[in-house]
């Protein structure tokens, strides 16, 4: 049965982005390579010696999570208290994902999370990531969510938030003329 709806043919698909053609595979790289190295690890030092190093990378990895949702509640409670938003470049986000790194079992991810807990390495990265971010907004379509984002941006630059109360005098209140003459809602 046709609707008389134009059917798009296979050639004028939108492409895949490169990320979604190669995670999976780098993904499956990267699980190679662990394996592979734990059991390099694993046959000169020994299995129990690779088990003692995996538990205590997720030791590890769960005292840094814990020691950053402490850093960064604190820091929105004294940023709540003062009445301004939390300060940028924290890092608490990179120490978390360092130490969510560090609780996943293999060797280069726990280099990779160590390599996270550094702070000036957590200071390139989150430049890096900021310039990307305002480089993607600039870039926007009109419409888009990253448009909304930018507009966001545009009317309120500096974040504050004004306190204030809103007082209507336009005849809202039951028993004034304004209410009474309004159609009911219901049909």
């Amino acid at each position: 049965m046709t609707t008389g709806a134009p059917t798009s043919s296979p050639s004028t698909r939108p492409r895949r982005s490169r990320l979604r053609r190669f995670l999976p595979l780098g993904v499956a790289a990267w699980l190679v390579l662990e394996i592979w190295l734990l059991t390099l690890v694993a046959n000169a030092a020994g299995g129990l010696t690779v088990l003692l190093l995996l538990l205590a990378s997720v030791v590890a990895g769960s005292v840094v999570i814990k020691r950053a949702g402490r850093r960064a509640f604190k820091s929105l409670n004294e940023a709540l208290q003062r009445g301004g938003s939390p300060e940028r470049g924290g890092g608490n986000g990179f120490m978390m994902l360092g130490g969510l790194l560090l609780m996943i079992p293999g060797l280069i991810s726990d280099a990779a999370g160590l390599l996270l807990l550094i702070p000036p390495v957590q200071k390139g990265l989150s430049s890096y990531a900021e310039r990307t971010f305002d480089r993607r907004l600039r870039r926007a379509a009109p419409g888009s969510l990253g448009d909304a984002f930018q507009q966001a941006r545009i009317h309120r630059p500096d974040g504050k938030i004004v306190q204030g109360e809103v007082i209507r005098n336009d005849g809202d209140e039951p028993g004034d003329t304004a209410w009474e003459q309004r159609p009911p809602l219901t049909s």
